[in-house]
């Protein structure tokens, strides 16, 4: 299990080529209706995997601003307190 403050990417040819994997063909299925739904699923999960690596992107990008500006507030309420000033 990754670490909240990890970030996650996905590989989205590896990740679709792994869902139609789990997708056998029906018995009753043409193969023309069989490769029309493969080739749905493999798009549908490769733009699925692209918009999470997105939105992961996006929320590391916001950690790691949130981060930046808690170390800034923390530098700069440590300037004032050491700098003699009782206001």
């Amino acid at each position: 299990m990754a670490n909240k403050n990890d970030k996650i990417t996905l590989t989205p040819e590896a990740f679709a080529e792994a869902v139609l994997g789990g997708n056998p063909k029906h018995d009753d299925e043409d193969d023309k209706s069989y490769i029309k739904r493969q080739l749905t699923l493999y798009l549908e999960a490769l733009l699925l995997a692209q918009d999470f690596n997105d939105l992961e992107e996006t929320r590391f990008d916001v950690a790691k601003s949130d981060q930046r500006n808690s170390i800034l507030t923390k530098i700069i309420e440590h300037r004032y307190e050491g700098s003699g000033r009782d206001e």
